[in-house]
């Protein structure tokens, strides 16, 4: 049997449940020494740093040393994209950021250390909403733009029109394990790390440009996550390189590990967005022309916010082909924590600003917000807004279709409806949405990946690739193509743990590319090694070396298994003639291109699909919701792991639902973020899962070009969660028709105000 598309657990499934799996702060057994930094947090969104004195800190009992801007030898930044991240600031801009690092004993030494450190502060205007910068002209970037046809004229020829706007919240990672780093110094004098990262080679890069050393004197090495969400595919490397800085300085290993309020309160989060719009439609639906503008919340630093923006520029089409659009996207600066990637990556902002919009055109027609959304989907010979063909458009309609049968959709639209005539205070609401997700990262010198595949003379296999693992089974899939390609059994295959000094040059784990991208390099390097082998086994049996079979870990002449060898005798055979028995791999995505000054180009390799049903209870009185029902078809072209699979759509649509209806992100007018903990930041839970959750997966869906027909699942699942969104709105017109204005997230808050609007808009009308 294949063990690509095989159902098996998680690699790791036993160990996460019996708790021997271990993660970077487990490790700090193993190092004798041991220091511990602790951060001196700003009490100010925005001052001066007139003066610091650390004489306090360093009469506390363990202190070590203070770290401070002095200390470092190389460059004081440790902005990814943009030098804009000093790691000790002059000048601080956001509440809580660290100014100085104190290095102790113990953690609890370095604590008392951090609040006897003396700051003396100026303290200066903050901005801290997305309007003040605006108003202000509060900027990280020039103007992003995407265009395509005429859209000003043909919202001057609509027959309809509308203008609006939408807000939409971030989102807090909530990872369960916080960031963290160990630090040490190996005989040699090279600095080794031990990292919770998604990126190690870009942790690599700044620790080294901080400490002022090559790249070569430094190792990365992540063995898993707690969860990253993209939260840790740049925010790691502020925790390393304070970490490797103060294990230079004194010469012994360092441990750095955010406390879950420190957290929320130093670490992005997903970008608030705020969208508005101008559309022209006709009398079915049909969107003619639209006009967006969208401001993302940067935050303090640009970080990876420009391309973040990009994105939700790439994909305010979602499933849905516009003739004449024209968007723009500005990145704003405010004094707040340097917001981040987030699993979606400006894609889920940008879909469900052009969702908002189709339903407000089909409550403005009276038509079903379905109707409007199949009318204006993409066909076969379509292109995007930014000129790439939608090559295989009839995906979404054939999801759209099955998924309507499959939920019987018609058929509960109509129970909803006579549920609503009878219960006045409360409503039941229906949604089916689709998602298009471009798969790719928008930087093309990212769509790379290495590998490095050992095979040893008893068969046994260890693979090297670049992707790390943050629960969401890279290392499960990789396994799988690295056991297929060879032919041998899960069991022969092991995955080393993720370092740079095996793999150079990594690309972040991140834009749903990991499988993608490190198991094609994986594959190109057991298939260079199952060629050499083949050679061997051709002399031995006498055939051409075209004509030998691997499987199951036996190896055997075309149509002769009965002759089969074990792969270990044809291993050590290939040792005994000096045959190379490993190989690197390499793998590049092919044919993506993308002019951001024209806003034109191909950007993706492919685009994922999939829709989904959901079914909500609004109570009148309290806005207090429930979950009834979901059903989710989604592409995953011929899947790799069905298992893995699942959970990421699974686990993909429950994130979505708590950053659409749940996860509220409070800052108060000082800049000081509100929500900081579990216990005033909302996380979904068993709570909120439906009664019914059926996800199935597309069949016939091999998607060409990649590996083994899979296709990528880590992020297009999120967007499923818009369809929730939209039920609320569907149940909260039940209430008095019309437009409805809801807030992001809907929390039950936001549901109540939404219902008292609608109540009262009826009430003006007499309806």
């Amino acid at each position: 049997m294949s063990s690509v598309g095989k159902a098996i657990p998680h690699e790791s499934a036993r160990e996460h449940v019996s708790g021997r799996a271990l993660y970077t702060d487990d490790l700090v057994g193993r190092f004798t020494g041991l220091l511990y930094a602790w951060p001196v947090q700003a009490p100010h969104a925005h001052a001066k740093v007139l003066s610091l004195k650390t004489e306090g800190a360093l009469k506390v009992p363990g202190v070590l040393h203070v770290l401070t801007a002095a200390d470092v030898a190389g460059a004081n930044n440790v902005g990814p994209v943009r030098h804009d991240e000093p790691l000790f600031p002059d000048e601080v801009m956001y509440h809580a950021q660290a100014v100085a690092w104190v290095v102790a004993e113990s953690e609890e030494a370095a604590r008392l250390g951090a609040e006897r450190v003396e700051v003396e502060y100026a303290p200066l205007p903050a901005i801290i909403t997305l309007e003040e910068a605006i108003k202000q002209g509060s900027f990280l970037t020039d103007a992003l733009r995407v265009r395509k046809g005429e859209p000003e004229q043909a919202l001057l020829e609509a027959p309809h029109k509308l203008k609006g706007k939408i807000e939409i919240g971030g989102q807090e990672h909530f990872y369960l394990e916080t960031q963290a780093t160990l630090a040490y110094l190996d005989e040699y004098g090279q600095v080794m790390l031990q990292c919770s990262t998604q990126h190690p080679t870009e942790t690599q890069t700044i620790v080294a440009e901080v400490l002022g050393i090559a790249r070569h004197r430094v190792t990365v090495q992540c063995l898993r996550m707690g969860g990253g969400f993209g939260g840790k595919e740049t925010q790691a490397n502020t925790w390393a390189a304070v970490a490797a800085l103060a294990a230079w300085k004194t010469g012994r290993p360092v441990r750095v590990r955010l406390n879950r309020t420190q957290d929320m309160t130093l670490t992005g989060k997903r970008h608030p967005f705020l969208g508005k719009f101008s559309v022209g439609f006709d009398d079915a639906g049909k969107v003619l022309g639209l006009k967006l503008e969208l401001y993302s919340d940067g935050g303090w630093s640009l970080d990876l916010s420009e391309a973040v923006l990009l994105r939700a520029l790439l994909h305010c089409d979602n499933a849905y082909h516009v003739p004449h659009m024209e968007v723009v996207g500005r990145v704003c600066r405010t004094h707040k924590t340097s917001q981040t990637a987030f699993r979606g990556f400006g894609g889920p902002q940008g879909m469900v600003v052009i969702e908002e919009v189709l339903d407000r055109v089909a409550r403005t027609l009276g038509l079903p917000p379905e109707v409007v959304r199949e009318r204006n989907f993409y066909r076969e010979g379509d292109t995007t807004h930014y000129l790439q063909p939608v090559k295989d458009a009839e995906r979404i309609e054939r999801i759209w279709y099955e998924l309507k049968t499959a939920s019987d959709f018609a058929a509960r639209r109509q129970q909803i409806a006579e549920f609503n005539a009878a219960h006045p205070h409360k409503k039941r609401g229906i949604a089916l949405t689709p998602v298009k997700f471009g798969i790719s990262f928008n930087a093309i010198q990212y769509n790379q990946a290495g590998a490095l595949v050992l095979v040893y003379q008893d068969g046994s296999v260890l693979v090297n690739h670049g992707g790390t693992e943050m629960g969401q089974g890279v290392h499960t899939k990789i396994l799988q193509i690295a056991a297929h390609s060879l032919g041998v059994p899960l069991e022969q295959v092991r995955i080393a743990p993720t370092r740079t000094d095996k793999i150079p040059n990594t690309s972040a784990t991140a834009a749903s590319t990991g499988s993608d991208l490190n198991g094609a390099a994986v594959k190109n390097a057991c298939e260079t090694i199952k060629v050499r082998l083949a050679q061997v086994a051709a002399q031995r049996f006498g055939v051409n070396a075209q004509d030998i079979v691997f499987q199951e870990g036996r190896v055997y002449p075309l149509g002769s298994p009965g002759k089969a060898l074990p792969f270990a005798e044809i291993v050590k055979a290939a040792y005994a003639q000096r045959v190379q028995l490993w190989s690197d791999g390499f793998y590049r995505t092919p044919g993506l291109h993308f002019d951001r000054t024209k806003g034109q180009g191909h950007p993706f390799h492919y685009f994922a699909y999939g829709a989904a049903v959901s079914e909500v209870e609004v109570d009148g009185f309290t806005g207090q919701y429930r979950l009834r029902r979901v059903d989710i078809l989604h592409d995953v072209g011929d899947s790799l792991s069905p298992v893995v699979d699942l959970g990421q759509v699974e686990g993909g649509f429950f994130q979505g639902m708590g950053w659409l209806t749940l996860e509220e992100l409070v800052w108060d007018a000082e800049g000081r973020l509100a929500t900081k903990g579990a216990s005033t930041y909302k996380l979904p839970s068993l709570a909120e899962l439906p009664e019914v959750f059926n996800v199935r997966f597309l069949e016939r869906a091999t998607e060409p070009g990649v590996v083994y027909g899979s296709k990528a699942v880590g992020e297009p699942p999120l967007m499923l969660a818009i369809s929730v969104r939209e039920a609320l709105k569907d149940a909260i017109a039940a209430f008095g028709g019309g437009l409805v204005e809801l807030a992001s997230p809907a929390t039950m808050e936001a549901v109540y105000w939404a219902i008292e609007r609608v109540r009262a808009r009826a009430l003006v009308s007499g309806d």
